[in-house]
């Protein structure tokens, strides 16, 4: 039953989710227009990053915990990781917004793009030696920039609120997925492309990874979003 480990990690992230899509005061399934394009170009985009690193070696499966079928070189589990994974942050994110009407976090959006953004471009480009670091810093780095120029602070109240909500699930599954819980780490990752911090047995780049992953899927599920409100208003 090993091989499923990854398999099941993927599964209990999409559970609730799911079933919650067509609870009738979220209402999430009707905002599914939005969400998979969202998840399908940030999904191409982290694929393609996933590809280059397991080439790499930044990172390698360990083929005790997974099915043993692959596509472009990269196991099925971890595909479904970038469909499943934004599916359930989205979640959070529209849960919060419906929960919470309220933006107590607007004020934060301007300020944490001021520190984090230059933050995160330094220390990337402080550790160049590092690809998991360098790579994931800078990017995250230009993510926030981006997501600002576009969007100003509109969205980043209610997306600070969503990451900081995630990371509970993040460190859980990740840290499943680590070898937090296993003898051996589901993902194994070569130390000398990271910092070799670990929160649990989840190295700290995952957390920007993870802020890059959720603030694309965002960024794109709120573009789509606003177009079809604004179409809808001139149709009016």
């Amino acid at each position: 039953m090993e091989k499923y480990l990854y398999l099941a990690v993927n599964l209990f992230a999409l559970s609730y989710p799911l079933a919650q899509s067509f609870e009738h005061r979220i209402r999430f399934a009707s905002n599914w227009y939005a969400l998979f394009p969202a998840i399908l170009l940030t999904g191409t985009f982290f694929v393609v990053w996933d590809i280059w690193f397991t080439y790499l070696g930044v990172w390698e499966f360990n083929p005790r915990y997974i099915l043993g079928i692959y596509l472009f070189n990269l196991p099925l589990e971890e595909l479904l990781f970038f469909v499943f994974i934004p599916f359930a942050c989205v979640f959070i994110y529209e849960v919060l917004i419906y929960f919470f009407p309220k933006d107590h976090f607007k004020p934060l959006g301007k300020p944490v793009v001021f520190v984090l953004v230059p933050f995160l471009l330094i220390f990337g480009l402080m550790n160049l030696d590092k690809w998991y670091t360098s790579v994931n810093f800078i990017l995250g780095g230009l993510t926030l920039l981006v997501h600002y120029l576009i969007f100003k602070d509109k969205y980043l109240g209610r997306f600070i609120f969503a990451y900081l909500v995630h990371l509970i699930p993040l460190f859980l599954c990740n840290g499943i997925l680590t070898g937090g819980v296993t003898d051996e780490p589901v993902v194994i990752y070569n130390n000398t492309e990271n910092l070799g911090i670990r929160i649990w047995t989840v190295p700290i780049e995952d957390t920007v990874y993870s802020l890059i992953l959720f603030l694309m899927n965002v960024s794109i599920f709120e573009k789509i979003r606003s177009k079809k409100t604004i179409d809808t208003l001139v149709s009016y």
